[in-house]
């Protein structure tokens, strides 16, 4: 029925129900008739996955390898090669595999719901088991989950920018046709649904969920460092290979070798490593109740030093409760609560509207008035507005809101706003709300009958929490649309500092004090009377000063400001908006999850960065004493086979990596290029010494043949490399952080293969296990060795960690933020 124009009364005929929603029965029935209320999903076969890790340049380097070893008859090399290339096809297909269906677990986790009624109750349900004939109830900040048909007399706001392109939002009158996938920006409303799934006119339920593999700051770098040890290996592997042209060598062979042995120094392993650590940490999180919409915020988290956070139901418990109201002339405090109950409903969920509805019915307030037009509270106008009729046929109006909106409808009066003025504070003081309430008169005008004190409560654990948050270098900044003097309050309550600014300095400041409004806004230690306009501001003022935000909300109209942060935190009570807009979605109250989600990302940062730093090392080793063996000594110091097998080895192993157990840096990180390339240069030039050393002593004092030779340097390479993985993920001596079981394992696995395999002679010239275990021991002297300056390096490379005292055993080699300073260099 999709684009079809409706009257209500004609899809009432067509779909056979009337306005009292669907019976249980009758909505399973239509679910298998009409199928659940999704899109169909493109999605690829297995054997299109598997083959898509056989087509790309490295795989193309590597076909190209082991078809000019079947060109020459050289079979083994042949084979060898291409076991690699299926190894590798195989492990890169089944990490994808499993992180893709990591994501699929976490994208359903964060299915839209939808409030609908059915067995003549209101109750909530997954929005892919609507069916046409279902009644919705729709309120701000709620995406559309089907096609339907607006019923009823108020009109609400709906954004359809998404699905039209239209840039305001458009007004939306009785039996206009609500379209899937837009967002009710204002007002609240009941809707009658007409059309599901592929039937929808747009269908875009599949986009509430951002797509998670986009490209992140962090990504970014480590992607940088890809192509740096990329531009490394193709420059290296010309000199060989014109040497070898220059020195009159087979061509098919040197090239041969040359393809190898780019495949062996290309970071082949870096994508699935990236997405091995991200989709491990994605489940950790999401095991604990915060869900990942975007993967790379994962790793944003990491460098957040800064945190507004928004104050009602993330900072405090979000249960309010009723105080003795505020009467103003002879009104009493029972004809407050029975306004305040008539201008609230039970079908909107509002929290305040609840209270009120049960302070209400515990007091035994009622009222025989009949409802005949609602407008909910939105963020702008601050109050919601009933019209009713008495029984006597005598119509009125009630509205609550905040005090000063209350106020202005009302009607300019001095004495009156002197009273609204010192009621509220002196609520404030107490850490109270103060709900503003008026009726209309007889003639329509508009009383002010008092102030209704509402207390919401800080967390047990908000206070902890900060503090939790400022020891990890991160500021919190508490925004709250609540007058100044309860967010100071609040403040003092949860160990915040009492610089709170009002949001009227945002708005008056003239351009030319933009300077003195940042500094304002970066020292400040929460934000009052806040509109969601001025948290996008906030967010952005803070970014421009360097800083990397994070940002908490869960209204329709923090969206803007959730997308603008560097990581976009939806809390577990959040609209349907803000969770599309977020990152990080909290599914559990208040904000414990986040100081552990910083925690978890720091971590994988510094997974990433111990892999970076062995990944370079390694290019290093390999490529350049390759290299330097080839134009000084015209010897080869291993095979290609040789090299097919250290890459072989080493990919799978490294994987490992995304398991191993890493600290938690007390500074939010930062990537530190000269700190990484640096140290990483180091231990790469002093393999490359090294393993001249080892060359040098087979030949001169061991007296073994070439062959041998090469088989002896085939097993140091290998097991030097490995052993750099356990140098390079430690800033003090490497004993100081234990590694994870997995890792060690799977270090320990591949070189007793290595060792195997150079003992026993598979693949090249045997060597015995007595200098196999000469080649064991001189690794792990040089191991110690390397361990010692790798400490001297860091020092060289980032004296300022030891100027701040920052000497942690098992830090980041990362750069940080002074958190004493509050800025850093993006």
């Amino acid at each position: 029925m999709a684009g079809t124009p409706l009257t209500l009364a004609e899809a009432q005929g067509k779909l056979q129900t009337g306005l009292e929603g669907l019976s249980s029965r009758e909505a399973q029935q239509r679910l298998r008739r009409h199928g659940p209320n999704t899109l169909p999903e493109s999605t690829r076969s297995v054997w299109v996955q598997l083959l898509q890790h056989l087509w790309g340049p490295i795989p193309w380097m590597i076909e190209a390898a082991a078809l000019l070893s079947v060109l020459v008859g050289d079979w083994t090399d042949g084979g060898i090669i291409t076991t690699l290339l299926a190894v590798n096809a195989l492990v890169g297909f089944w990490e994808e595999h499993q992180a893709g269906n990591a994501i699929a677990a976490l994208r359903s986790q964060l299915a839209p719901l939808a409030r609908v009624k059915r067995d003549g109750q209101w109750s909530t349900i997954a929005a892919r088991d609507l069916v046409p004939g279902d009644l919705l109830h729709l309120r701000s900040g709620d995406i559309v989950p089907a096609d339907a048909l607006l019923i009823g007399s108020a009109a609400i706001e709906v954004d359809q920018s998404m699905l039209t392109g239209e840039s305001l939002p458009v007004t939306k009158q009785a039996e206009a046709d609500l379209y899937s996938g837009s967002i009710v920006r204002r007002g609240e409303t009941d809707a009658l649904v007409h059309a599901t799934g592929a039937d929808t006119s747009f269908g875009m339920t599949a986009r509430l969920v951002q797509e998670p593999l986009s490209i992140s700051h962090f990504q970014q770098a480590v992607l940088k460092i890809g192509d740096y040890l990329i531009a490394i290996a193709l420059t290296l592997v010309l000199v060989i290979l014109m040497v070898g042209i220059f020195r009159h060598q087979s061509l098919i062979t040197i090239l041969k070798f040359s393809l190898v042995l780019t495949v062996a120094s290309i970071p082949v392993a870096m994508p699935a490593v990236l997405s091995v650590t991200l989709a491990v940490g994605a489940e950790r999180l999401a095991r604990k109740q915060a869900i990942v919409s975007r993967l790379a915020a994962i790793e944003e988290l990491a460098g957040i030093d800064v945190l507004c956070s928004d104050k009602t139901g993330t900072l405090t418990l979000n249960q309010l409760s009723t105080g003795i109201p505020f009467c103003f002339g002879s009104c009493t405090a029972g004809e407050i609560l029975e306004a305040a109950a008539l201008a609230s409903r039970w079908e909107s969920q509002d929290s305040i509207d609840l209270v009120i509805l049960n302070s209400a019915a515990e007091q035994g307030v009622r009222s025989g008035a009949v409802l005949e037009q609602f407008t909910p509270f939105d963020p702008v106008r601050k109050r919601t507005e009933a019209s009713l009729r008495t029984a006597a046929g005598e119509r009125f109006r009630v509205s609550k809101g905040a005090p000063q909106v209350i106020l202005a409808l009302v009607g300019d009066d001095a004495a009156l706003a002197a009273q609204v003025e010192t009621a509220s504070l002196s609520f404030a003081a107490r850490g109270f709300r103060s709900l503003g309430v008026a009726r209309s008169d007889a003639g329509g005008r508009w009383v002010y009958l008092g102030l209704l004190p509402l207390l919401d409560p800080p967390r047990p654990d908000s206070a902890a929490t900060i503090a939790e948050l400022q020891q990890l270098g991160v500021s919190v900044k508490m925004l709250t649309g609540d007058q100044k003097a309860i967010a100071l309050e609040m403040a003092r309550q949860l160990g915040l500092g009492q610089n709170i600014l009002d949001s009227e300095l945002l708005i008056e400041s003239p351009p030319h004090h933009s300077g003195q409004l940042g500094d304002a806004i970066e020292q400040a230690d929460g934000f009052a009377q806040v509109f969601p306009q001025h948290k996008y501001h906030i967010v952005d003022v803070l970014q421009q000063r360097g800083h990397i935000v994070g940002m908490t909300g869960d209204g329709v109209n923090d969206a803007p400001a959730l997308r603008k942060a560097d990581a976009g935190i939806a809390v577990s009570t959040a609209t349907d908006a803000a969770r599309a807009a977020a990152d990080i979605v909290l599914m559990t109250p208040g904000l414990s999850i986040v100081a552990e989600a910083i925690r978890e990302s720091r971590r994988i940062f510094q997974r990433m960065n111990h892999y970076a730093i062995y990944r370079v090392a390694e290019t290093i080793r390999v490529l350049l004493f390759t290299m330097l063996s080839i134009l000084v000594f015209d010897f080869y110091p291993v095979t290609a086979v040789m090299i097919v097998l250290l890459a072989l080895l080493n990919d799978g192993a490294i994987l490992s990596i995304a398991y191993d157990r890493a600290g938690c840096s007390p500074q939010p990180e930062r990537w530190n290029m000269p700190v990484v390339l640096g140290v990483a240069s180091v231990l790469g030039v002093l393999g490359v010494s090294e393993s001249f050393g080892l060359l040098y002593l087979a030949q001169n004092l061991m007296h073994l043949s070439r062959d041998s030779v090469q088989t002896m340097l085939y097993l140091k390479l290998s097991v030097a490399g490995h052993l750099t993985v356990f140098v390079a993920r430690t800033r003090g001596p490497f004993w100081q952080s234990r590694p994870a079981t997995v890792l060690t394992t799977a270090v320990l696995s591949t070189q007793v293969m290595a060792t195997l395999l150079a003992v026993y002679g598979v693949f090249m010239v045997p060597l015995g296990w007595a200098w196999a275990l000469v080649v064991w021991g001189y690794s792990l002297l040089c191991f110690v060795f390397n361990d010692q300056v790798k400490i001297l390096a860091n020092r060289l490379f980032d004296p300022r960690r030891l100027l701040l005292g920052l000497r942690g055993s098992h830090g980041p080699l990362v750069g940080f933020v002074d958190a004493r300073k509050g800025s850093h260099p993006r």
